[in-house]
C-alpha cells in the first residue's frame, strides 16, 4: 500500500524560501559566472531557468 504525504502550505512556503536563497547562492559562485560567460545562447531568461539549466549541465558533467 502506498502513502501518499501532502505538503502543507507552510511546507510549500519554505521550500520555495530555500529554493530561494539557493538560487541566490549558485547565482553568486565564481562557477556560476564563469558558465554564464561561456554561453552565447542565454537570451533573456529569469534567474531560475538560467540556475535550473547550470545545475543541469553542471550534473551532467559530474555523472561523466
Amino acid at each position: 500500500m502506498t502513502n501518499f504525504t501532502i505538503a502543507s502550505q507552510d511546507e510549500s512556503n519554505q521550500d520555495h524560501a530555500i529554493w530561494l536563497n539557493l538560487q541566490k547562492a549558485i547565482s553568486q559562485s565564481s562557477g556560476f559566472k564563469r558558465w554564464q560567460k561561456e554561453q552565447t545562447d542565454l537570451k533573456q531568461e529569469s534567474l531560475d531557468m538560467l540556475v535550473r539549466r547550470y545545475l543541469e549541465e553542471t550534473l551532467e558533467t559530474l555523472a561523466y
